[in-house]
């Protein structure tokens, strides 16, 4: 069992391995993936705890999770190498010709722990929710998780898929909203306000729950409850209060960070920052 500083070790581990990895191919997205590194390794490694040796497309008997906003990939790729799926040094293939981590997850490549293509985004809800319905024909009692972006809300799938959920009962499912405030083009309150995205997502008949997001004891605690409301008549939403880049200081908040590559100098600037917890790849 992993404690909460183990928990955050890996986190900043990951964090590394984000930097080096956009750095690395001259592409890729940064702000994201470093703001939901606590979230994805509480969710791996705390959570869900899959067994990476028993990997399937299908996840008949495990939990299962699908990443909506498919460009925080960096940050999944390298949970997945951490915990296990394949080995860290693959990491240094990130975005370059004929890798199996390509700039959005695939299936094609056949990577261990990608079980849908994603990236276009508003669609990881709806499969999401697809793999829940499946489950509950297979008399399956594991979980799915997905994770999607508050910009990706502008997608209007997503809103259909929220009425579905809660209208059909789907309470075997856990969704969380990357809620930093930040989009590409700018704050999100400014390209496309979101209102009281809370009361929203609750008026659409979800059980939503806050969580400070970088802040690992209230990940994994908001995690265990959200588990605790599963089963009675409602699909779950977290709202994890990130920060976009977390960990890194000029980063911060900075939605200028969405998707640019950090050169040599603030690559070395970001890691004196960061320490190395688990070893590079």
């Amino acid at each position: 069992m992993h404690t909460i500083k183990d928990l955050e070790n890996i986190a900043t581990q990951v964090r590394r391995d984000i930097l080096r990895m956009v750095h690395g191919a001259s592409s890729g997205h940064v702000g994201g993936p470093m703001g939901c590194a606590d979230f994805l390794t509480a969710l791996y490694f705390d959570t869900m705890q899959p067994d990476p040796a028993a990997f399937t497309i299908d996840g008949k008997g495990e939990d299962l999770f699908f990443l909506s906003n498919g460009h925080l990939s960096a940050g999944w790729y390298s949970v997945l190498a951490r915990y296990g799926y394949f080995k860290t040094s693959e990491l240094a293939t990130f975005r370059k010709l004929g890798s199996r981590l390509q700039g959005h997850p695939a299936t094609a490549e056949g990577l261990p722990g990608i079980r849908i293509s994603s990236g276009s985004l508003g669609q990881g809800l709806s499969v999401a929710i697809g793999a829940a319905l499946a489950k509950k024909l297979n008399q399956d009692e594991h979980l799915v998780y997905c994770l999607l972006g508050d910009g990706e809300l502008e997608e209007g799938q997503n809103w259909e898929a929220l009425m579905f959920a809660a209208g059909h009962k789907v309470d075997n499912l856990i969704a969380t909203i990357d809620y930093n405030g930040k989009q590409i083009e700018g704050p999100v309150d400014e390209v496309m306000p979101l209102g009281d995205l809370e009361a929203k997502i609750a008026s659409f008949g979800w059980k939503v729950l806050n969580m400070m997001g970088n802040d690992m004891n209230d990940v994994t605690a908001t995690l265990k409850k959200a588990q605790w409301f599963t089963g009675q008549g409602q699909p779950v939403m977290l709202l994890a209060h990130t920060h976009m880049g977390s960990g890194v200081d000029f980063m911060t908040d900075n939605h200028e960070w969405h998707g640019v590559p950090p050169n040599d100098d603030q690559l070395a600037r970001a890691l004196g920052q960061l320490e190395e917890t688990l070893g590079d790849y």
